[in-house]
């Protein structure tokens, strides 16, 4: 079986900050972390806006992150549980 291509830089800079990470097999039929489109989003909602300090656009980034990535796992998981 073929793995597919990662970088060393991506494999490594979640080891050096302790993070655990989890394997997601190819043609899995559950969602993967990339199907929510939630950085398509995001580059959307920010389009339009000016942020004058750093910490103000980190309150944006965050604020959307909740309310429209988290906020909405369970009905993304609803949908994968009832698609089986």
């Amino acid at each position: 079986m073929l793995k597919p291509h990662v970088s060393k830089t991506t494999v490594q800079k979640p080891k050096e900050l302790k993070y655990e990470t989890l394997p997601h097999p190819p043609y899995s039929p559950d969602l993967s972390p990339t199907d929510c489109h939630l950085f398509k989003e995001l580059e959307l909602h920010l389009r339009q806006k000016k942020f004058t300090k750093s910490d103000d656009l980190k309150n944006d980034v965050l604020e959307f992150f909740f309310s429209n990535g988290i906020n909405k796992l369970v009905s993304r998981w609803q949908q994968c549980a009832y698609s089986n």
